[in-house]
């Protein structure tokens, strides 16, 4: 049975352990092995720089342990995916392994910002800290766009397009 990790700002929810086991359940029911980052057990007793360090080390080892990596790549905290699951998915990448990114907003990553937001400077577009704004026509960074298989909609549309592989 193939195991896949779970990546995503899910863990960040209030109700992280019920999505958690949702997830695992939808796993199973394609049949695959669902490894999510809260299933780790940490000693949350210690200083928090050790607890840090053992929730990476622990998230890395998951990450090593799975064959597909399956990342919920929608906005968080702004018009970007969550920094700490966008490394997940380059760790992953870097391994070889075999990684799919879903998003429910699938417009260009150009218009997701507002005429309020973006100044036409040239060629390009700019935002207002005068940075460029990249226009690749995807919904997200390239560098991301580039190293995964991207799904519009959610998880569970990810792992129907795996049962079929």
């Amino acid at each position: 049975m193939k195991k896949i990790y779970i990546a995503g700002p899910d863990v960040f929810e209030k109700n992280s352990i019920e999505l958690g086991e949702i997830l695992i359940k939808l796993c199973k029911k394609y049949g695959f092995e669902g490894l999510y980052p809260l299933d780790n057990i940490v000693d949350f007793s210690q200083e928090k720089h050790k607890i840090a360090q053992d929730i990476f080390d622990a998230n890395m080892q998951m990450i090593k342990d799975a064959d597909i990596v399956v990342a919920n790549l929608n906005q968080f905290r702004g018009k970007e995916a969550d920094s700490g699951t966008v490394w997940e998915c380059g760790f992953a990448y870097g391994l070889g392994k075999k990684v799919y990114g879903y998003i429910n907003d699938t417009s260009d990553y150009i218009d997701k910002f507002t005429k309020n937001e973006k100044v036409k400077n040239g060629d390009n577009f700019i935002d207002n800290e005068s940075r460029i704004i990249e226009d690749f026509n995807h919904p997200i960074n390239l560098m991301l766009a580039c190293s995964m298989e991207l799904v519009a909609g959610d998880f569970e549309t990810v792992l129907k397009k795996l049962k079929k592989l």
